[in-house]
């Protein structure tokens, strides 16, 4: 089964965060004995902010270890509904966020998300499964 990684995640393992560093290492290497490792453009676009030169990205997402994935059209529609909802429910932010386009995805295609931050997938798309510290210590 493929696995949607969030950014979060491939962060600790860039920067080799102290706290997440073995966690989020030992849970990417789960999901790709699962199936394929998922990522999507927003996933990339959010991780090579920190860069200024993409073969550095490159090199740390080689397409032999992550499958990129495009945004499925369906989950742009799916985002915007969650988003919708969200807004309706109070929620202040005039863009979209991230989240709910990579959580679109997954919900989409049938993916978990291995993610550290399963707040707003939780709340927006209840049906995805996610891979967190909580559900996978």
């Amino acid at each position: 089964m493929a696995t949607l990684v969030d950014t979060n995640v491939l962060v600790d393992l860039a920067v080799r965060d102290p706290r997440w560093h073995r966690w989020s290492s030992d849970q990417l290497a789960a999901a790709a004995r699962r199936g394929a490792v998922v990522i999507n453009q927003i996933v990339y676009s959010e991780f090579s902010y920190r860069y200024d030169d993409p073969d550095t990205v490159e090199a740390l997402l080689p397409e032999s270890a992550f499958l990129r994935e495009g945004l499925p059209w369906a989950a742009a529609f799916a985002a915007a509904q969650a988003f919708r909802l969200y807004r309706t429910l109070g929620g202040r932010r005039e863009r979209m966020l991230p989240d709910f386009l990579i959580g679109a995805h997954a919900a989409v295609r049938g993916y978990p998300v291995l993610t550290r931050d399963p707040s707003g997938y939780r709340s927006y798309f209840p049906t995805v499964e996610l891979i967190t510290p909580e559900t996978h210590p």
